[in-house]
């Protein structure tokens, strides 16, 4: 696996060797000691799975700093949008945003630290993403920033007419209102 640092502390995409032929591929998506050996510690916890057709806009979510998640997120059908915003305080890119394309054709992952708040839009026709986190969802601890807050910036690629959004995830607050990570 090849880990690759982002400009946000701490978010890591990484990239897993894979291993082909005329029969189909192999690819270890998880390596305890792959990530041991990075400085990468995690007690995951739970296995999650999400299916969503094209326009589908998850997020920003997040849970709260008792609480809060490292996620280990990927792909393993169609393609999205994965947006990340640092919610840290004392962080240096606190405030900014950070978003790669995941697919089930560049393999990619993305380990989301706690203290980002997490979202994702889906631009192929469906897509089926998966998730390890290491801390429960509490439904009473869930926060989130508005996705199209303009203070942020954030390029979802697809038009605003073709997002599937939740009642929920229209009325969340913009950045500057939220429940800061400590």
């Amino acid at each position: 696996m090849n880990i690759l640092k982002t400009a946000i502390a701490d978010l890591i995409i990484i990239e897993p060797k894979i291993w082909g032929d005329e029969r189909g591929y192999f690819m270890e998506t998880y390596s305890k000691n792959v990530f041991e050996n990075n400085g990468l510690n995690f007690d995951w916890i739970q296995d999650n799975e999400a299916f969503s057709t094209r326009g589908v806009l998850r997020g920003l979510h997040y849970q709260t700093s008792d609480v809060a998640q490292t996620k280990l997120v990927r792909v393993a059908q169609g393609e999205i949008l994965d947006v990340v915003v640092d919610l840290r305080k004392d962080s240096l890119s606190y405030g900014k945003s950070f978003s790669i394309v995941l697919s089930d054709t560049n393999k990619k992952q993305l380990l989301v630290p706690r203290g980002l708040a997490h979202g994702y839009v889906v631009l192929s026709a469906s897509a089926l993403f998966l998730y390890k986190v290491d801390n429960p969802y509490i439904p009473a601890k869930e926060a989130g920033i508005l996705y199209n807050d303009p203070a942020l910036e954030i390029d979802w690629i697809l038009e605003e007419k073709d997002l599937i959004i939740s009642e929920k995830d229209k009325v969340q607050p913009i950045f500057k209102n939220h429940t800061p990570y400590n």
